[in-house]
């Protein structure tokens, strides 16, 4: 396969961007500006997603499979131990990855794969019939959402403002979403899937769910899986895909766990040099 597509601003400590399925790296162009201000920010099209081909002909492009390309991917790059921010399955990824390669800290947005079993039927259907839209009427939509009431109609299943969605990014968004040659492969390969935690895995988590995400409902926030400690937190306002609806907060969420992971890693250098002294 072909390396992955992607998008690279700003200096700092490298954080990884994972989109969702059907959407690309151009999902967090809110906030990358933001990021970028405090980050090597390097922005992912999946396989089969964005600008990136499929994984090769007989591979099933499920979560891990999906991971293991980006840790090849990361590799090319010489990156070692980056922040990880995954949106929808982007955060299932996420974890996935850090499951196979170093990682400093994984924020998941909305994650996917915190079911108790398959893929709940909800999410199956929204998702199909959100494709099937897209597909099929994708250009008088684009033409709607050059307005602020087809943005609303357009965009609410996933966007918890959509007024605030640009309608460059709306466009973006939904021809995504029409266009993605990876996208019924990869929904199919989550069907019979759910994350579920590796042995040892201690990187800090952060997980965010937006009060209006109308895709992942209860059945589908089992955090109770994700290894122990994992910090939950509350986007206000926000949709399954929040990165329009509140950027701040978004970009602020990211920010404070790139921090907080910064402070950790400073605290086990000092005790491994002090262990050091003292012996």
């Amino acid at each position: 396969m072909a390396g992955l597509a992607f998008h690279r601003t700003g200096t700092g400590p490298p954080l990884v961007l994972l989109h969702g399925i059907g959407c690309s790296h151009r999902v967090w162009s809110p906030v990358v500006a933001a990021l970028a201000e405090h980050f090597d920010v390097i922005a992912v099209d999946l396989p089969g997603f964005g600008d990136s081909p499929p994984l090769a002909a007989g591979v099933e492009p499920h979560p891990a499979a999906l991971a293991d390309a980006v840790a090849t991917f990361l590799d090319g790059l010489g990156i070692v131990a980056p922040i990880v921010a995954g949106n929808s399955l982007g955060g299932w990824i996420a974890l996935e990855l850090a499951d196979i390669r170093p990682t400093a800290s994984l924020v998941l947005i909305s994650p996917a794969g915190l079911w108790p079993g398959s893929t709940p039927l909800y999410n199956r259907l929204s998702l199909r019939g959100t494709r099937w839209l897209a597909r099929t009427w994708v250009k008088p939509l684009s033409r709607l959402v050059n307005h602020r009431f087809g943005r609303a109609l357009v965009l609410r299943q996933i966007v918890g403002r959509p007024s605030q969605t640009s309608p460059d990014l709306a466009n973006a968004m939904l021809w995504d979403m029409a266009t993605s040659p990876g996208f019924d492969a990869t929904l199919d390969a989550t069907r019979d899937r759910r994350y579920l935690a590796g042995p040892g895995l201690e990187v800090p988590i952060t997980v965010a769910f937006g009060t209006r995400d109308l895709l992942l409902r209860r059945r589908s926030r089992h955090v109770e899986q994700l290894p122990p400690g994992a910090r939950l937190e509350t986007l206000a306002g926000c949709g399954h895909v929040p990165m329009s609806d509140d950027p701040l907060a978004v970009a602020a969420l990211m920010t404070a766990a790139g921090r907080r992971a910064s402070s950790q890693r400073r605290r086990r250098e000092a005790c491994s040099i002090a262990g050091g002294v003292a012996s």
